[in-house]
Protein backbone atom coordinates (compact mmCIF):
# COMPACT_ATOMS: atom_id res chain seq x y z
CA UNK A 1 0.00 0.00 0.00
CA UNK A 2 1.32 3.47 -0.93
CA UNK A 3 0.31 5.53 2.00
CA UNK A 4 2.40 8.73 0.65
CA UNK A 5 3.90 10.98 3.16
CA UNK A 6 3.88 11.60 7.18
CA UNK A 7 5.86 13.77 9.18
CA UNK A 8 5.91 14.91 13.24
CA UNK A 9 5.75 18.13 15.32
CA UNK A 10 2.64 19.57 13.49
CA UNK A 11 -0.39 20.76 15.45
CA UNK A 12 -3.78 19.42 14.49
CA UNK A 13 -6.87 18.72 16.24
CA UNK A 14 -7.22 14.89 17.12
CA UNK A 15 -4.35 12.96 18.75
CA UNK A 16 -3.59 11.54 15.30
CA UNK A 17 -3.40 14.73 13.84
CA UNK A 18 -1.45 16.17 16.15
CA UNK A 19 1.48 13.82 15.15
CA UNK A 20 0.85 13.03 11.71
CA UNK A 21 -0.31 15.03 8.64
CA UNK A 22 -0.51 13.15 4.67
CA UNK A 23 0.65 14.89 2.35
CA UNK A 24 -1.63 14.74 -0.99
CA UNK A 25 0.16 15.61 -4.51
CA UNK A 26 2.57 12.45 -4.12
CA UNK A 27 3.90 10.19 -7.14
CA UNK A 28 6.13 7.41 -5.95
CA UNK A 29 8.97 5.82 -7.85
CA UNK A 30 7.71 2.25 -8.60
CA UNK A 31 9.33 -0.97 -9.10
CA UNK A 32 9.59 -2.35 -12.91
CA UNK A 33 10.72 -5.99 -13.74
CA UNK A 34 11.27 -7.37 -17.08
CA UNK A 35 12.47 -10.93 -18.10
CA UNK A 36 16.09 -10.60 -16.64
CA UNK A 37 15.79 -7.44 -14.08
CA UNK A 38 14.01 -5.21 -11.53
CA UNK A 39 14.61 -1.33 -11.10
CA UNK A 40 12.80 1.35 -9.69
CA UNK A 41 12.20 2.20 -5.69
CA UNK A 42 10.24 0.35 -2.97
CA UNK A 43 9.99 0.57 0.64
CA UNK A 44 10.31 -1.98 3.14
CA UNK A 45 6.70 -3.44 3.93
CA UNK A 46 5.83 -1.29 6.71
CA UNK A 47 7.32 1.71 5.20
CA UNK A 48 10.57 3.71 6.06
CA UNK A 49 11.19 6.41 8.42
CA UNK A 50 13.65 9.00 8.71
CA UNK A 51 14.80 12.42 10.34
CA UNK A 52 13.69 15.13 8.16
CA UNK A 53 16.24 16.88 6.50
CA UNK A 54 16.29 19.37 3.12
CA UNK A 55 19.29 18.74 1.54
CA UNK A 56 20.22 22.82 -0.02
CA UNK A 57 24.36 22.57 0.11
CA UNK A 58 27.06 20.06 -0.56
CA UNK A 59 27.45 20.45 3.42
CA UNK A 60 23.78 18.93 3.79
CA UNK A 61 24.53 16.26 1.60
CA UNK A 62 27.82 15.79 3.37
CA UNK A 63 25.74 15.84 6.90
CA UNK A 64 23.34 13.29 5.45
CA UNK A 65 25.61 10.70 4.10
CA UNK A 66 28.88 10.83 6.68
CA UNK A 67 28.22 13.88 9.98
CA UNK A 68 25.19 14.00 10.77
CA UNK A 69 23.86 11.98 14.23
CA UNK A 70 20.31 10.78 14.01
CA UNK A 71 20.20 8.57 11.10
CA UNK A 72 18.46 7.30 9.14
CA UNK A 73 17.67 10.45 6.51
CA UNK A 74 14.52 10.94 5.21
CA UNK A 75 15.91 13.43 2.45
CA UNK A 76 13.94 16.53 0.86
CA UNK A 77 15.25 17.81 -2.28
CA UNK A 78 15.29 20.49 -4.51
CA UNK A 79 15.10 19.84 -8.63
CA UNK A 80 18.72 20.98 -8.95
CA UNK A 81 20.31 18.20 -6.65
CA UNK A 82 18.09 15.16 -8.36
CA UNK A 83 21.19 14.03 -10.33
CA UNK A 84 22.63 10.22 -10.72
CA UNK A 85 25.73 11.59 -9.04
CA UNK A 86 23.48 12.19 -5.51
CA UNK A 87 21.08 9.40 -6.22
CA UNK A 88 24.37 7.11 -6.63
CA UNK A 89 25.71 8.57 -3.22
CA UNK A 90 22.78 7.68 -1.08
CA UNK A 91 21.91 4.35 -3.21
CA UNK A 92 25.32 3.53 -1.72
CA UNK A 93 24.77 4.42 1.96
CA UNK A 94 22.82 2.77 5.19
CA UNK A 95 21.86 6.46 6.17
CA UNK A 96 19.33 7.25 3.62
CA UNK A 97 15.93 6.04 4.18
CA UNK A 98 14.36 7.44 1.35
CA UNK A 99 14.06 10.70 -0.74
CA UNK A 100 11.13 13.31 -1.86
CA UNK A 101 11.91 15.38 -4.89
CA UNK A 102 10.35 18.86 -4.92
CA UNK A 103 8.83 19.01 -8.63
CA UNK A 104 10.08 23.16 -9.18
CA UNK A 105 11.96 24.62 -12.35
CA UNK A 106 13.74 26.53 -9.89
CA UNK A 107 17.24 25.49 -10.54
CA UNK A 108 16.25 22.90 -13.38
CA UNK A 109 19.79 21.72 -15.09
CA UNK A 110 20.00 22.67 -18.80
CA UNK A 111 19.21 19.42 -19.39
CA UNK A 112 17.88 15.69 -17.77
CA UNK A 113 17.07 12.35 -19.37
CA UNK A 114 17.00 9.68 -17.14
CA UNK A 115 16.69 6.78 -19.23
CA UNK A 116 19.92 5.55 -21.29
CA UNK A 117 21.96 6.84 -23.18
CA UNK A 118 21.19 3.76 -25.70
CA UNK A 119 16.86 3.43 -25.53
CA UNK A 120 15.79 0.06 -26.20
CA UNK A 121 19.00 -0.77 -27.43
CA UNK A 122 18.62 -4.62 -26.90
CA UNK A 123 15.45 -4.89 -28.31
CA UNK A 124 15.48 -2.80 -31.74
CA UNK A 125 16.84 -4.57 -34.88
CA UNK A 126 20.51 -4.40 -34.66
CA UNK A 127 22.24 -7.14 -33.11
CA UNK A 128 25.12 -9.62 -33.80
CA UNK A 129 23.40 -11.29 -36.59
CA UNK A 130 21.77 -7.66 -37.80
CA UNK A 131 24.26 -4.86 -38.19
CA UNK A 132 26.71 -6.19 -35.79
CA UNK A 133 28.70 -3.27 -36.43
CA UNK A 134 25.51 -0.66 -35.66
CA UNK A 135 24.42 -2.28 -32.23
CA UNK A 136 23.98 -0.68 -28.74
CA UNK A 137 24.81 2.62 -30.66
CA UNK A 138 28.14 2.19 -32.12
CA UNK A 139 28.82 5.24 -33.73
CA UNK A 140 25.08 7.04 -32.99
CA UNK A 141 24.59 7.20 -29.47
CA UNK A 142 20.90 8.92 -29.60
CA UNK A 143 20.43 10.34 -26.16
CA UNK A 144 24.05 10.81 -24.85
CA UNK A 145 22.52 13.21 -21.74
CA UNK A 146 20.49 10.02 -20.58
CA UNK A 147 21.92 9.50 -16.88
CA UNK A 148 20.22 6.05 -16.49
CA UNK A 149 18.59 6.93 -13.18
CA UNK A 150 15.01 5.00 -14.66
CA UNK A 151 16.95 1.77 -14.57
CA UNK A 152 18.73 1.89 -11.01
CA UNK A 153 17.31 -0.05 -8.43
CA UNK A 154 16.91 1.95 -5.37
CA UNK A 155 16.12 0.12 -2.06
CA UNK A 156 14.39 3.10 -0.42
CA UNK A 157 11.34 4.87 -1.58
CA UNK A 158 11.54 7.98 -3.60
CA UNK A 159 8.47 10.36 -4.01
CA UNK A 160 8.18 13.77 -6.34
CA UNK A 161 6.14 15.88 -4.15
CA UNK A 162 3.90 18.42 -6.51
CA UNK A 163 2.08 20.86 -4.17
CA UNK A 164 3.98 23.85 -3.01
CA UNK A 165 1.94 24.71 0.13
CA UNK A 166 2.52 21.00 1.91
CA UNK A 167 6.66 21.61 0.74
CA UNK A 168 6.34 24.73 2.37
CA UNK A 169 4.80 22.83 5.76
CA UNK A 170 7.54 20.47 4.95
CA UNK A 171 10.49 23.22 5.40
CA UNK A 172 8.90 25.19 8.27
CA UNK A 173 8.68 21.51 9.71
CA UNK A 174 12.41 20.64 9.05
CA UNK A 175 13.14 25.08 9.93
CA UNK A 176 11.61 24.83 13.48
CA UNK A 177 12.91 21.35 14.51
CA UNK A 178 15.94 19.85 12.29
CA UNK A 179 17.70 22.46 11.06
CA UNK A 180 21.42 22.71 12.58
CA UNK A 181 22.33 25.81 14.35
CA UNK A 182 26.09 27.36 14.02
CA UNK A 183 26.60 23.82 13.00
CA UNK A 184 25.21 22.19 16.45
CA UNK A 185 23.31 18.77 15.94
CA UNK A 186 19.51 19.72 16.97
CA UNK A 187 17.93 18.58 19.78
CA UNK A 188 15.13 15.72 19.91
CA UNK A 189 12.47 15.99 19.47
CA UNK A 190 13.15 16.10 15.88
CA UNK A 191 10.60 16.00 12.66
CA UNK A 192 10.45 12.78 11.07
CA UNK A 193 8.91 11.60 7.97
CA UNK A 194 7.57 8.47 6.75
CA UNK A 195 7.36 7.27 2.86
CA UNK A 196 5.22 4.26 2.21
CA UNK A 197 5.66 2.29 -0.75
CA UNK A 198 6.23 -1.58 -0.36
CA UNK A 199 6.41 -3.55 -3.58
CA UNK A 200 4.98 -7.31 -3.91
CA UNK A 201 7.09 -8.57 -6.60
CA UNK A 202 10.74 -9.06 -7.06
CA UNK A 203 13.36 -10.55 -8.94
CA UNK A 204 12.13 -10.37 -12.50
CA UNK A 205 8.81 -11.01 -14.46
CA UNK A 206 9.03 -14.77 -14.28
CA UNK A 207 9.74 -15.23 -10.70
CA UNK A 208 6.32 -12.47 -10.14
CA UNK A 209 3.78 -14.02 -12.51
CA UNK A 210 4.93 -18.03 -11.22
CA UNK A 211 4.36 -16.64 -7.38
CA UNK A 212 1.06 -14.73 -8.62
CA UNK A 213 -0.33 -18.45 -10.39
CA UNK A 214 0.70 -20.09 -6.97
CA UNK A 215 -1.25 -17.23 -5.12
CA UNK A 216 -4.50 -17.94 -7.70
CA UNK A 217 -4.11 -21.77 -7.46
CA UNK A 218 -3.57 -22.61 -4.14
CA UNK A 219 -4.61 -19.55 -1.58
CA UNK A 220 -8.72 -18.95 -0.62
CA UNK A 221 -7.99 -15.09 -0.31
CA UNK A 222 -5.55 -15.00 -3.48
CA UNK A 223 -3.29 -11.63 -3.91
CA UNK A 224 -1.75 -10.37 -7.33
CA UNK A 225 1.29 -9.49 -6.99
CA UNK A 226 2.32 -7.83 -9.93
CA UNK A 227 0.26 -6.54 -13.29
CA UNK A 228 1.66 -6.45 -16.93
CA UNK A 229 2.03 -3.41 -18.71
CA UNK A 230 -0.71 -3.11 -21.25
CA UNK A 231 -2.76 -1.36 -23.31
CA UNK A 232 -4.60 -1.38 -26.85
CA UNK A 233 -2.62 0.35 -29.75
CA UNK A 234 -5.12 2.25 -31.64
CA UNK A 235 -5.60 2.23 -35.98
CA UNK A 236 -7.12 3.09 -38.96
CA UNK A 237 -7.12 2.96 -42.71
CA UNK A 238 -8.75 5.16 -45.56
CA UNK A 239 -10.30 2.02 -46.76
CA UNK A 240 -11.72 -0.12 -44.72
CA UNK A 241 -10.08 -3.19 -43.55
CA UNK A 242 -11.99 -6.58 -42.85
CA UNK A 243 -11.83 -7.00 -38.85
CA UNK A 244 -13.57 -10.43 -39.26
CA UNK A 245 -10.85 -11.86 -41.43
CA UNK A 246 -7.57 -12.46 -40.33
CA UNK A 247 -3.93 -12.84 -41.92
CA UNK A 248 -3.23 -12.03 -45.08
CA UNK A 249 -5.48 -9.54 -46.77
CA UNK A 250 -6.39 -10.59 -50.93
CA UNK A 251 -4.84 -7.76 -53.12
CA UNK A 252 -4.39 -4.96 -50.72
CA UNK A 253 -1.28 -3.31 -50.24
CA UNK A 254 -0.46 -0.90 -47.34
CA UNK A 255 1.79 1.96 -46.74
CA UNK A 256 2.00 2.55 -42.67
CA UNK A 257 1.90 5.58 -41.47
CA UNK A 258 3.06 5.20 -37.65
CA UNK A 259 3.94 6.90 -34.29
CA UNK A 260 4.23 6.14 -30.11
CA UNK A 261 1.89 7.22 -27.98
CA UNK A 262 3.64 6.62 -24.75
CA UNK A 263 6.42 8.10 -22.98
CA UNK A 264 7.91 7.86 -19.30
CA UNK A 265 9.97 9.35 -16.47
CA UNK A 266 11.25 8.38 -13.48
CA UNK A 267 8.15 8.61 -11.70
CA UNK A 268 5.39 6.36 -11.87
CA UNK A 269 2.57 8.09 -14.81
CA UNK A 270 4.43 11.56 -14.75
CA UNK A 271 5.33 11.09 -18.58
CA UNK A 272 4.22 15.00 -20.50
CA UNK A 273 6.01 13.43 -23.44
CA UNK A 274 6.16 16.84 -25.14
CA UNK A 275 8.79 16.75 -27.96
CA UNK A 276 9.68 12.62 -26.94
CA UNK A 277 5.75 11.48 -27.76
CA UNK A 278 2.95 14.24 -28.17
CA UNK A 279 5.00 15.80 -31.13
CA UNK A 280 4.39 12.97 -32.88
CA UNK A 281 0.79 11.79 -32.01
CA UNK A 282 -0.34 15.47 -33.07
CA UNK A 283 1.42 15.44 -36.40
CA UNK A 284 0.10 11.87 -36.71
CA UNK A 285 -3.49 12.84 -36.32
CA UNK A 286 -3.18 16.37 -38.10
CA UNK A 287 -1.94 14.41 -40.99
CA UNK A 288 -5.68 12.01 -41.18
CA UNK A 289 -6.82 15.32 -40.99
CA UNK A 290 -5.44 16.70 -44.22
CA UNK A 291 -5.11 13.50 -45.64
CA UNK A 292 -8.51 11.25 -44.93
CA UNK A 293 -11.19 13.79 -47.06
CA UNK A 294 -8.67 13.54 -50.37
CA UNK A 295 -8.45 9.84 -50.26
CA UNK A 296 -11.94 9.58 -50.55
CA UNK A 297 -12.55 12.19 -53.25
CA UNK A 298 -9.51 10.41 -55.39
CA UNK A 299 -8.02 7.17 -53.59
CA UNK A 300 -4.48 5.89 -54.61
CA UNK A 301 -3.86 2.91 -55.38
CA UNK A 302 -2.75 1.58 -52.27
CA UNK A 303 -4.39 1.68 -48.61
CA UNK A 304 -2.34 3.61 -45.86
CA UNK A 305 -2.68 2.55 -42.94
CA UNK A 306 -2.20 4.83 -39.53
CA UNK A 307 -1.45 3.12 -36.44
CA UNK A 308 -0.16 5.24 -32.68
CA UNK A 309 1.65 2.29 -31.19
CA UNK A 310 1.18 2.11 -27.24
CA UNK A 311 4.25 0.88 -24.88
CA UNK A 312 6.98 1.50 -26.96
CA UNK A 313 9.00 3.26 -24.27
CA UNK A 314 9.11 -0.19 -22.38
CA UNK A 315 10.45 -2.68 -25.29
CA UNK A 316 8.47 -2.01 -28.05
CA UNK A 317 5.21 -3.55 -26.92
CA UNK A 318 2.75 -2.17 -29.33
CA UNK A 319 4.38 -2.69 -32.25
CA UNK A 320 6.02 -5.85 -31.29
CA UNK A 321 2.53 -7.11 -30.70
CA UNK A 322 1.16 -5.86 -33.70
CA UNK A 323 4.24 -7.76 -35.70
CA UNK A 324 3.76 -10.63 -33.52
CA UNK A 325 -0.15 -11.33 -34.72
CA UNK A 326 1.31 -10.65 -38.38
CA UNK A 327 3.17 -13.54 -38.08
CA UNK A 328 1.08 -15.39 -36.57
CA UNK A 329 -2.04 -14.29 -38.50
CA UNK A 330 -4.21 -13.20 -36.30
CA UNK A 331 -3.90 -9.44 -37.42
CA UNK A 332 -6.55 -8.17 -40.50
CA UNK A 333 -3.14 -7.58 -42.46
CA UNK A 334 -0.01 -9.45 -42.56
CA UNK A 335 3.83 -8.89 -43.58
CA UNK A 336 3.52 -9.51 -46.84
CA UNK A 337 0.55 -6.58 -47.35
CA UNK A 338 3.05 -3.98 -46.20
CA UNK A 339 4.64 -1.73 -49.12
CA UNK A 340 6.77 0.72 -47.20
CA UNK A 341 6.10 2.51 -43.21
CA UNK A 342 6.82 6.12 -42.50
CA UNK A 343 7.33 6.60 -38.90
CA UNK A 344 7.21 10.17 -37.61
CA UNK A 345 9.60 10.36 -34.71
CA UNK A 346 10.36 12.95 -32.35
CA UNK A 347 9.41 16.88 -34.57
CA UNK A 348 8.85 19.77 -32.33
CA UNK A 349 12.38 21.06 -31.98
CA UNK A 350 13.40 21.57 -35.55
CA UNK A 351 16.38 23.74 -35.97
CA UNK A 352 15.88 26.12 -39.37
CA UNK A 353 12.91 24.12 -40.37
CA UNK A 354 15.13 21.45 -41.14
CA UNK A 355 13.80 17.75 -40.82
CA UNK A 356 15.65 14.41 -41.37
CA UNK A 357 15.22 11.04 -43.01
CA UNK A 358 16.41 7.89 -41.24
CA UNK A 359 16.76 4.75 -42.98
CA UNK A 360 18.19 1.75 -42.36
CA UNK A 361 21.61 0.65 -44.05
CA UNK A 362 21.13 -2.72 -43.32
CA UNK A 363 18.14 -3.52 -45.24
CA UNK A 364 18.99 -1.14 -48.35
CA UNK A 365 21.97 -3.37 -48.96
CA UNK A 366 18.82 -5.16 -50.81
CA UNK A 367 18.74 -3.07 -54.17
CA UNK A 368 14.84 -3.43 -54.56
CA UNK A 369 14.51 -2.03 -51.08
CA UNK A 370 17.20 0.58 -51.91
CA UNK A 371 14.98 1.72 -54.89
CA UNK A 372 11.89 2.31 -52.68
CA UNK A 373 13.49 3.99 -49.69
CA UNK A 374 15.03 6.85 -52.81
CA UNK A 375 11.95 7.21 -53.94
CA UNK A 376 10.02 7.83 -50.84
CA UNK A 377 12.92 9.91 -49.58
CA UNK A 378 12.08 11.90 -52.71
CA UNK A 379 8.59 12.74 -52.00
CA UNK A 380 9.94 13.85 -48.56
CA UNK A 381 13.07 16.05 -50.12
CA UNK A 382 11.11 18.88 -49.81
CA UNK A 383 11.82 20.46 -46.29
CA UNK A 384 14.06 17.07 -45.22
CA UNK A 385 17.24 15.54 -45.96
CA UNK A 386 18.50 12.27 -46.46
CA UNK A 387 21.08 10.95 -43.80
CA UNK A 388 24.50 9.14 -44.66
CA UNK A 389 24.10 5.34 -45.27
CA UNK A 390 26.24 4.42 -42.92
CA UNK A 391 23.91 5.69 -39.59
CA UNK A 392 21.78 3.08 -38.26
CA UNK A 393 17.46 3.93 -37.20
CA UNK A 394 17.20 5.93 -33.61
CA UNK A 395 15.38 3.90 -31.60
CA UNK A 396 11.31 3.27 -33.45
CA UNK A 397 8.96 1.19 -33.81
CA UNK A 398 10.07 0.37 -37.73
CA UNK A 399 13.15 -1.63 -36.08
CA UNK A 400 10.66 -4.21 -34.91
CA UNK A 401 9.07 -4.82 -38.17
CA UNK A 402 12.31 -4.63 -40.08
CA UNK A 403 13.20 -7.88 -37.65
CA UNK A 404 10.33 -9.82 -39.02
CA UNK A 405 10.83 -8.42 -42.81
CA UNK A 406 13.06 -5.85 -44.25
CA UNK A 407 10.41 -3.76 -45.83
CA UNK A 408 11.47 -0.14 -47.06
CA UNK A 409 10.61 2.66 -45.01
CA UNK A 410 11.88 5.93 -43.22
CA UNK A 411 11.88 7.44 -40.18
CA UNK A 412 11.17 11.52 -39.81
CA UNK A 413 12.84 13.43 -37.25
CA UNK A 414 14.52 16.68 -36.21
CA UNK A 415 17.70 15.81 -35.00
CA UNK A 416 20.79 14.33 -37.35
CA UNK A 417 22.35 12.50 -35.02
CA UNK A 418 21.71 12.86 -31.22
CA UNK A 419 18.71 13.75 -30.29
CA UNK A 420 17.63 17.62 -30.02
CA UNK A 421 15.46 16.80 -27.32
CA UNK A 422 17.29 17.65 -23.53
CA UNK A 423 14.72 16.23 -20.98
CA UNK A 424 13.96 13.27 -23.08
CA UNK A 425 11.73 10.57 -21.25
CA UNK A 426 11.50 12.79 -17.91
CA UNK A 427 8.69 15.07 -16.01
CA UNK A 428 10.44 18.10 -18.01
CA UNK A 429 9.48 17.14 -20.86
CA UNK A 430 6.68 19.36 -20.99
CA UNK A 431 4.61 22.54 -22.89
CA UNK A 432 7.57 24.46 -22.36
CA UNK A 433 10.08 22.17 -23.55
CA UNK A 434 8.04 22.44 -26.93
CA UNK A 435 7.70 26.33 -26.91
CA UNK A 436 4.01 25.73 -26.50
CA UNK A 437 3.78 28.84 -24.74
CA UNK A 438 0.64 31.68 -24.74
CA UNK A 439 0.67 35.34 -24.31
CA UNK A 440 -0.40 36.81 -21.29
CA UNK A 441 -4.23 37.52 -19.93
CA UNK A 442 -6.01 34.49 -22.62
CA UNK A 443 -9.12 33.10 -21.37
CA UNK A 444 -8.64 29.40 -21.55
CA UNK A 445 -10.71 29.02 -24.73
CA UNK A 446 -8.59 31.91 -26.27
CA UNK A 447 -5.70 29.41 -25.63
CA UNK A 448 -7.41 26.24 -26.90
CA UNK A 449 -7.37 28.27 -30.76
CA UNK A 450 -4.14 30.43 -29.96
CA UNK A 451 -1.89 29.03 -33.04
CA UNK A 452 1.17 29.39 -31.42
CA UNK A 453 4.83 29.06 -33.25
CA UNK A 454 4.88 25.45 -32.45
CA UNK A 455 1.24 24.60 -33.51
CA UNK A 456 2.54 26.35 -37.01
CA UNK A 457 5.51 24.01 -37.14
CA UNK A 458 4.00 20.60 -36.76
CA UNK A 459 1.11 21.78 -39.12
CA UNK A 460 4.00 22.35 -41.36
CA UNK A 461 5.31 18.57 -40.76
CA UNK A 462 1.75 17.18 -40.83
CA UNK A 463 1.29 18.85 -44.20
CA UNK A 464 4.54 17.29 -45.94
CA UNK A 465 3.94 13.66 -44.29
CA UNK A 466 0.39 13.60 -45.92
CA UNK A 467 1.73 14.58 -49.47
CA UNK A 468 4.25 12.38 -49.21
CA UNK A 469 1.83 9.33 -48.06
CA UNK A 470 -0.14 10.45 -50.70
CA UNK A 471 2.04 9.96 -53.15
CA UNK A 472 3.98 6.92 -51.98
CA UNK A 473 0.38 5.19 -51.86
CA UNK A 474 0.19 6.05 -56.08
CA UNK A 475 -1.72 9.16 -55.31
CA UNK A 476 -1.60 11.53 -58.16
CA UNK A 477 0.35 14.68 -57.61
CA UNK A 478 -2.72 16.96 -59.16
CA UNK A 479 -4.74 16.19 -55.90
CA UNK A 480 -1.72 17.52 -53.36
CA UNK A 481 -2.56 21.10 -53.17
CA UNK A 482 -5.80 20.15 -51.82
CA UNK A 483 -3.82 18.38 -48.89
CA UNK A 484 -3.13 21.03 -46.32
CA UNK A 485 -2.88 20.62 -42.36
CA UNK A 486 -5.06 22.71 -40.34
CA UNK A 487 -2.79 24.82 -37.73
CA UNK A 488 -5.79 25.62 -35.54
CA UNK A 489 -6.41 22.09 -35.29
CA UNK A 490 -2.93 21.27 -34.21
CA UNK A 491 -3.29 24.12 -31.64
CA UNK A 492 -6.14 22.30 -30.14
CA UNK A 493 -4.34 19.26 -30.07
CA UNK A 494 -1.34 20.75 -28.42
CA UNK A 495 -3.61 22.08 -26.08
CA UNK A 496 -5.47 19.47 -25.13
CA UNK A 497 -2.42 16.89 -24.92
CA UNK A 498 -0.15 19.33 -23.29
CA UNK A 499 -1.86 22.10 -21.14
CA UNK A 500 -5.65 20.88 -20.55
CA UNK A 501 -7.31 18.15 -21.65
CA UNK A 502 -10.86 18.80 -19.87
CA UNK A 503 -11.52 21.44 -22.22
CA UNK A 504 -14.72 22.42 -24.81
CA UNK A 505 -13.24 20.82 -27.78
CA UNK A 506 -12.32 17.70 -26.38
CA UNK A 507 -15.39 17.43 -24.03
CA UNK A 508 -17.46 17.94 -27.52
CA UNK A 509 -15.78 14.77 -29.04
CA UNK A 510 -15.77 12.52 -26.26
CA UNK A 511 -19.18 10.89 -25.96
CA UNK A 512 -21.54 11.58 -22.77
CA UNK A 513 -20.27 7.81 -20.72
CA UNK A 514 -16.57 8.75 -20.74
CA UNK A 515 -17.29 12.49 -20.16
CA UNK A 516 -19.73 11.90 -16.51
CA UNK A 517 -17.62 13.13 -13.32
CA UNK A 518 -16.32 10.49 -11.14
CA UNK A 519 -12.70 9.55 -9.79
CA UNK A 520 -12.45 7.37 -13.07
CA UNK A 521 -12.92 10.10 -15.31
CA UNK A 522 -10.58 10.43 -17.97
CA UNK A 523 -11.58 14.62 -17.46
CA UNK A 524 -9.51 15.04 -14.38
CA UNK A 525 -8.04 18.40 -14.38
CA UNK A 526 -4.31 19.39 -16.13
CA UNK A 527 -2.67 17.58 -19.18
CA UNK A 528 -2.66 13.77 -19.37
CA UNK A 529 0.21 11.76 -18.70
CA UNK A 530 1.70 9.22 -21.18
CA UNK A 531 2.79 6.59 -19.79
CA UNK A 532 1.14 3.27 -20.77
CA UNK A 533 -1.96 1.69 -18.86
CA UNK A 534 -1.64 -1.29 -16.36
CA UNK A 535 -4.65 -3.02 -17.81
CA UNK A 536 -7.95 -3.62 -17.34
CA UNK A 537 -7.94 -4.67 -13.23
CA UNK A 538 -5.95 -0.99 -12.52
CA UNK A 539 -7.25 1.38 -15.80
CA UNK A 540 -9.90 0.24 -17.09
CA UNK A 541 -10.13 -1.33 -20.43
CA UNK A 542 -7.69 1.55 -22.04
CA UNK A 543 -5.69 4.47 -20.80
CA UNK A 544 -6.86 8.00 -21.33
CA UNK A 545 -4.68 8.92 -23.72
CA UNK A 546 -5.62 5.71 -25.76
CA UNK A 547 -9.46 7.03 -25.61
CA UNK A 548 -8.52 10.42 -26.32
CA UNK A 549 -6.44 9.56 -29.68
CA UNK A 550 -9.77 6.71 -30.41
CA UNK A 551 -12.32 9.52 -30.07
CA UNK A 552 -10.39 12.33 -32.10
CA UNK A 553 -9.62 9.78 -35.35
CA UNK A 554 -13.56 8.74 -35.21
CA UNK A 555 -14.04 12.30 -35.52
CA UNK A 556 -11.44 13.07 -38.03
CA UNK A 557 -12.37 10.71 -40.34
CA UNK A 558 -16.39 10.05 -38.77
CA UNK A 559 -15.72 6.10 -39.19
CA UNK A 560 -14.94 3.57 -36.52
CA UNK A 561 -11.48 3.61 -35.27
CA UNK A 562 -10.15 0.50 -34.16
CA UNK A 563 -8.14 -0.86 -30.84
CA UNK A 564 -6.03 -3.99 -30.40
CA UNK A 565 -4.39 -5.10 -27.69
CA UNK A 566 -1.00 -4.06 -26.46
CA UNK A 567 0.44 -6.52 -24.29
CA UNK A 568 3.31 -8.63 -23.48
CA UNK A 569 2.68 -12.29 -24.59
CA UNK A 570 1.64 -14.94 -22.32
CA UNK A 571 4.23 -14.73 -19.58
CA UNK A 572 4.77 -18.81 -19.41
CA UNK A 573 6.22 -18.36 -23.11
CA UNK A 574 9.29 -16.49 -20.67
CA UNK A 575 10.65 -19.35 -19.08
CA UNK A 576 13.46 -19.22 -16.80
CA UNK A 577 15.62 -21.01 -19.37
CA UNK A 578 14.40 -18.54 -22.11
CA UNK A 579 15.97 -15.42 -20.34
CA UNK A 580 17.46 -13.33 -23.72
CA UNK A 581 16.73 -9.90 -23.87
CA UNK A 582 16.78 -10.27 -27.40
CA UNK A 583 13.59 -13.20 -27.63
CA UNK A 584 11.55 -12.21 -30.14
CA UNK A 585 8.58 -11.59 -28.38
CA UNK A 586 7.68 -8.96 -25.95
CA UNK A 587 9.06 -8.93 -22.76
CA UNK A 588 6.82 -9.03 -19.96
CA UNK A 589 7.16 -5.80 -18.01
CA UNK A 590 5.40 -5.43 -14.81
CA UNK A 591 5.37 -3.59 -11.91
CA UNK A 592 4.60 -4.61 -8.46
CA UNK A 593 0.77 -4.22 -7.10
CA UNK A 594 0.65 -1.17 -5.16
CA UNK A 595 -2.55 0.50 -3.67
CA UNK A 596 -2.79 4.20 -3.63
CA UNK A 597 -3.79 6.45 -0.97
CA UNK A 598 -3.82 10.12 -2.17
Amino acid sequence: MLKGLMFLCVLCSSVEQKIYVVLNETVPCVRLLNATHQIGCQSSISGDTGVLHVLETESDLDWILSSGPHPPYMVIMETAFFNRSVMMRMKNSSRVAGVAVIISKTGLADNFSPHTTCPNQNTGVYSESYGSDLANCNGTVWNPLGNGLSYEDFSFPVFALKDENQTQVLRKCYEDHNQRVNGSAPQYPLCAMQLFSHMHAVTDTVTCMRRTDLQNRFSINPEVLCDPLSDFNVWTSTRPLNNSAKGHAADESVVIAATRLDGRSFFWEQAPAAEGTVSGIVTLLATIQALYPVTQEAPPPRNIFFSFFQGEAFDYIGSSKMVYDMEKNDFVIDMNNVHSMLEIGQVGLRSGQRLWMHSDPVSRQNKSVDTEVSEEEGKLSLFSHALSRSQPLPPSSFQRFLRARRIPGLVLADHNTSFTNRYYESMYDDAENLNVTYPPGLTPDEQLVYETDAAKSLAEVATLVARSLYLQAGGEEKNLNNITADPKIVAQLLYGFLVQKNNSWFRSLLPPEVTKKGVNSILSPGPPQFYIGLGPRVHGPAHSVTRFVQYILANLTGTVTNLTESQCQNPSELSTENKDVNQTIPQCIVTSLFNILI
